[in-house]
């Protein structure tokens, strides 16, 4: 199978799984994505890449619910293939300054001040990219919940505003602030609204994406509310998509502040 026919597969099968019930779309990416993992194994290098990306562009459709808001993602990772590269590095392609550990960021929190991530140190760290008119908004207050529940034991939920999946946040620092404390009473720390994916994607993201890739090694966020587990001494120990409630993450963070 050649890369172009590859491609075209993907293509059809992502206008079969629009046709397909929400509830059965991750079934059959699954499905899909074995079959590749399989034919793989006997393939060339070049197939081994189509087949990769078109797991990817699979799985980034389903978990996303093939909403219009994807259309960017979808063409980077078209690019990707196109071009041989991956669909994280198609996606995702900022460079960044190196750093040595989280805590050398500096992030302006949602009131404009400077919170210095020297400051975290010893706790542990949930940091989600956010937005006020997603699907997902409603986690909100499984967030907050975790932080009512963990604070006190060392567990910090750290919260960025983002624009870029749907346009779906919209409004400046005050307007998200007001809704999230009216409307889920939010009192974790909230910071400036950011880019998470591509050129002006903030070093934070580009440190935790590479710190904890998706699906297949892609780096790229695929939509709100992608969570990033960081441990005591500063590790990114996990990665959990849009889907995870906030309180299916429990186990693993009580086992970061033990």
């Amino acid at each position: 199978m050649t890369k172009n026919n590859c491609l075209k597969s993907v293509s059809m099968a992502a206008a079969g799984l629009t046709e397909m019930p929400a509830e059965n779309r991750f079934d059959c990416v699954l499905a899909s994505f074995k079959s590749n993992v399989t034919m793989r194994r006997h393939s060339s290098n070049q197939f081994i890449k189509s087949s990769i990306v078109a797991a990817s562009t699979l799985l980034l459709l389903a978990n996303l619910g093939l909403s219009e808001g994807n259309a960017k993602d979808l063409i980077a990772v078209k690019k990707g293939a196109e071009s041989g590269a991956d669909a994280g590095s198609a996606i995702n392609a900022k460079g960044s300054k190196k750093v040595t550990t989280i805590y050398d960021f500096k992030e302006k929190s949602i009131d404009g001040s400077e919170i210095d991530f020297s400051k975290y140190k010893g706790e542990a760290l949930l940091i989600v990219n956010t937005a006020s008119e997603c699907g997902f908004t409603g986690q909100y207050k499984g967030l907050e919940a975790l932080h009512k529940k963990f604070a006190e034991k060392g567990l910090k939920v750290l919260g960025f505003p983002c624009n870029q999946f749907g346009h779906q946040e919209p409004g400046d620092s005050k307007t998200i602030a007001t809704f999230c404390e009216k409307n889920y009473g939010v009192t974790f720390q909230l910071f400036e609204k950011v880019d998470v994916n591509g050129k002006e994607a903030d070093p934070l993201f580009k440190y935790l994406t590479d710190a904890a890739p998706g699906v297949l090694g892609s780096k790229g966020i695929k939509w709100n509310f992608t969570k990033f587990l960081v441990d005591r001494k500063g590790n990114v120990v996990k990665r959990f998509g849009p889907n995870v409630e906030p309180e299916k993450i429990i186990p693993e963070i009580e086992t970061v502040l033990k």
